[in-house]
């Protein structure tokens, strides 16, 4: 596999969801996006329910810079999820972690509120997967809070395999959280080709 196998910025079609590298319009969606509670609670981004609800939907100077340069990035993947009906970024869709050695790499994904609970996610996931394994990569990982049974459906339904549990991996709210540890490989027969 070649150090810039995820170097090529695709745009990918689905029927729901279309994935794109971030436009202007895009990134000035992800304030919101990264506000909301259930992202940042979802994400690990915050230890309390006050923190989560305290967050600013501005985005910093820093931020903003940081998803501009997301193209010019060889070593990762991230694109913004656009609702094919609306038009409108509701989420990201990331791979990175890149070990060229192993040809291997992490997933991740959020999404927004108007971007939950039709499928955009899943379809969204399996888009990524579909193209990062088809770039050649062999594994594509993930971690998963054991509290987001949405996410995990969404994974399983990529064709992702739960591997192990790590046990209190954060503390939220006074209480342990843990997480499960999912990947899914080339030579799996249950991934999805998009």
């Amino acid at each position: 596999m070649r150090g810039d196998a995820l170097a090529a910025k695709p745009t990918l079609r689905g029927e729901r969801v279309l994935l794109r590298p971030f436009t202007e319009e895009d990134i000035a969606a992800m304030g919101p996006i990264l506000a909301d509670p259930e992202v940042q609670i979802l994400t690990g981004s915050v230890g309390s329910t006050a923190e989560a609800a305290a967050a600013s939907p501005e985005l910093d100077e820093r931020t903003l810079e940081w998803y501009r340069s997301r193209a010019a990035q060889p070593d990762r993947l991230d694109l913004a999820i656009v609702d094919a009906a609306t038009g409108r970024c509701v989420g990201e869709a990331v791979l990175n972690e890149l070990s060229v050695e192993d040809r291997s790499c992490n997933f991740r994904i959020l999404m927004g509120p108007e971007g939950r609970g039709r499928g955009l996610g899943t379809e969204a996931t399996r888009l990524t997967v579909a193209h990062g394994l088809s770039a050649g990569l062999h594994r594509i990982s993930l971690t998963v809070f054991t509290f987001n049974p949405r996410a995990r459906r969404a994974y399983d339904k990529a064709g992702f395999v739960h591997e192990g549990t790590r046990r209190d991996v954060m503390e939220f709210d006074g209480a342990w959280l843990s997480e499960d540890l999912m990947s899914v490989l080339s030579t799996d027969p249950g991934w999805v080709r998009a």
